[in-house]
């Protein structure tokens, strides 16, 4: 009589083992209001998908209705939201994801505090500064916010009157008001190419 060996657990994949990780990355798109930064993510978001790469955009409206509206807009809570988000994105990218985070991060210490902590874990992240002239943002006014702070009923608006500390050495900086979506899209995916990143 044959008896047939217990199979070897080890002899095949198991279902919740991870068999293939792909390096994830942050990549943190600053800029005033309707600079572009969330329309340039979700094309970028487009190419990075076609070529097979697990993606997320985290919308910076998204995450205030979802994940930080007990936040107000003191630059406290402004450096507070942008921690929140950069953590998320750092958890995301270090499991193999692309973290796409148009959110405008207007104080350089709060980018500078998200950037250090992936630094500290090993994980990419890419600065990139959608660097929109204030003219050109406001004549966009995608959600109405330079109309509101132009008759009174708001205030606070970043780059209006309230800071926007631009970045000094970003990875990159898009002009998006010369070159289409399609463009700025294109350039921040070379970049990620060429780091290995896409």
């Amino acid at each position: 009589m044959t008896t047939t060996a217990a199979p070897d657990p080890e002899a095949r994949p198991h279902p919740s083992r991870e068999t293939h990780v792909t390096t994830g990355a942050t990549v943190w798109l600053t800029g005033l209001p309707s600079a572009g930064k969330t329309t340039i993510a979700h094309e970028l978001a487009g190419l990075l998908r076609a070529g097979g790469r697990r993606v997320e955009v985290l919308d910076g409206d998204e995450i205030r209705e979802f994940l930080t509206a007990d936040l107000g807009f003191s630059r406290a809570d402004r450096h507070t939201n942008v921690q929140r988000i950069g953590f998320l994105a750092e958890l995301l990218a270090r499991n193999g994801v692309t973290a796409l985070v148009p959110v405008i991060a207007p104080y350089a210490d709060s980018r500078e505090a998200v950037r250090g902590h992936h630094a500290a874990g090993g994980t990419a992240y890419v600065e990139v500064h959608v660097a929109t002239p204030v003219e050109v943002c406001a004549e966009r006014d995608v959600k109405g916010l330079y109309a509101k702070q132009a008759a009174g009923e708001i205030s606070g608006l970043t780059g209006v009157d309230d800071p926007y500390e631009e970045p000094l050495a970003p990875d990159l900086r898009i002009e998006s008001q010369e070159q289409s979506v399609a463009e700025s899209a294109a350039a921040v995916h070379q970049l990620l190419v060429e780091r290995g990143l896409a």
